[in-house]
């Protein structure tokens, strides 16, 4: 079984489908049962979130011939053409590869052309971020005067990019990260529809390592699924690189309990293991932060809880007290400045080594960072 299968045997085909992002998905189908469709949207947010997708469901869902409750019927012509992706009047660009002057002027002299058979022509720019400043030009005088046929659908996952004057001219929804609980559910419904049975656990580290996008997650469970019937969290493990829990928790724990030697060899027999050194920080922080917000108020840890394993939330009960807010604080920097160091070295393990002896500097007997600097 590939990855690209399972996930498009389960992409959603109508609105309800779509999970996570129901602020985007029930405004939609007002305005297609309402027929209040704009002329043109953009769709920003993160990579992996369902921006592709709610484009495809709004542009099967404009141009159904019996749409019911802002929902496409999926039975007519279009919506069957659509689903299938053989549609005449659905077009997706891919600006990344589509990116200059010429190319959208092809795209404004054939948006002049009627609908081949729907009641709209589509067209659906991914990642239009990539366009030159001539495109977008070339494209916003198109949007300024839009033919009374044509739906355009923008998509990017870098809104920063795009020009004022382009966001202006669209109806503007922002896709927002996946919680992890809505990933692990619906990670829980495909495996359940294959007939494979599988760890909570184990979709709960898929979904720490999609980071909110739902397409990572179903596209590393495709991976790891490839000739199983069952799913633990020792095979996603193995198939990411992913490191242990325990290897986490207790590299925390070392650093709570102000003992470097036994956080430096926790780090390195982690490494050892050929695990991913990146995301085994990117835990490492994470698990800090819950710390950190559990010391500043138990109401946001109680908001991030859902988010957490249930060794995670077990482990935050038991230590959220052993450091300071301050202490806390100087942790996370630390660690973070690991992080970024970690893509720059050629040994994995040093950024971690050095963010141990920077947090525990007292307990080493070294000085601070500012009296180095003063001698």
């Amino acid at each position: 079984m590939s990855e690209h299968v399972l996930y498009r045997k389960y992409r959603p085909q109508t609105f309800a489908d779509v999970v996570g992002q129901e602020h985007v998905t029930l405004l939609l189908q007002n305005a297609i049962r309402l027929n209040r469709i704009a002329h043109a949207y953009l769709f920003s947010g993160p990579r992996g979130t369902g921006k592709t997708t709610v484009a495809r469901l709004l542009a099967k869902a404009a141009s159904c011939e019996k749409p019911k409750d802002g929902e496409p019927c999926n039975t007519c012509g279009i919506c069957k053409e659509f689903s299938a992706g053989t549609g005449l009047d659905l077009i997706e660009i891919d600006a990344a590869s589509n990116r200059g002057i010429d190319e959208i002027r092809e795209l404004r002299e054939a948006i002049r052309l009627a609908p081949s058979q729907a009641k709209y022509k589509i067209y659906v720019i991914d990642e239009c971020h990539m366009l030159t400043k001539d495109a977008f030009n070339a494209l916003l005088k198109t949007l300024e005067e839009p033919p009374a046929h044509a739906i355009f659908i923008l998509a990017t996952t870098d809104k920063e990019k795009v020009p004022e004057t382009i966001i202006s001219r669209t109806q503007h929804y922002e896709f927002r990260k996946i919680s992890m609980p809505v990933i692990v559910q619906r990670l829980g419904k495909m495996v359940k529809r294959e007939g494979i049975t599988a760890d909570k656990d184990a979709l709960q580290l898929l979904a720490l390592f999609a980071d909110g996008g739902l397409r990572d997650a179903e596209s590393m469970l495709g991976q790891v699924l490839s000739g199983r019937d069952k799913l633990t969290t020792g095979d996603v493990r193995l198939a990411l690189g992913a490191p242990p829990e325990e290897a986490v928790l207790s590299f925390v724990a070392a650093l709570l309990e102000k003992d470097p030697a036994k956080a430096a060899r926790v780090a390195n027999e982690a490494v050892d293991q050929g695990i991913d050194p990146q995301f085994y920080l990117k835990m490492i922080i994470r698990n800090v932060r819950h710390l950190l917000l559990g010391r500043l108020d138990a109401r946001m840890a109680t908001q991030v809880a859902s988010d957490m394993t249930d060794a995670e939330q077990q482990f935050i009960k038991e230590h959220c007290a052993k450091a300071s807010v301050s202490q806390l604080e100087q942790m996370m920097k630390s660690l973070i400045d690991a992080y970024w160091m970690s893509y720059r070295t050629v040994f994995p393990q040093l950024p971690l080594e050095l963010a141990v002896v920077d947090i525990l500097r007292d307990t080493l007997g070294e000085p601070k960072k500012e009296e180095v600097k003063e001698v």
